[in-house]
């Protein structure tokens, strides 16, 4: 059972948390290379927030979006 455990680890420390210990490395370098990955979630983050706030604003000007409190069954 302890190779088992051990093979759990091998694989983990040897092969899948190596871009991590790249990132790590690149850190010392550079910190914006080393968030790079950050920066484009925050992007993508960014213009999902932008894109579905204009639906809304899209969806309210035309006034089809229902704002009755008894919108949903539960509530009645």
């Amino acid at each position: 059972m302890k190779a088992f455990f051990e093979g759990i680890q091998s694989l983990f420390v040897d092969f899948l948390f190596l871009p991590l210990d790249g990132l790590r490395s690149l850190e010392l370098r550079t910190w914006f290379g080393a968030n790079f990955i950050n920066w484009i979630f925050m992007i993508i983050c960014a213009v999902a927030i932008v894109y579905w706030i204009k639906q809304l604003r899209i969806f309210d000007e035309a006034g089809t979006e229902n704002q009755d409190t008894t919108a949903h069954s539960f509530l009645k």
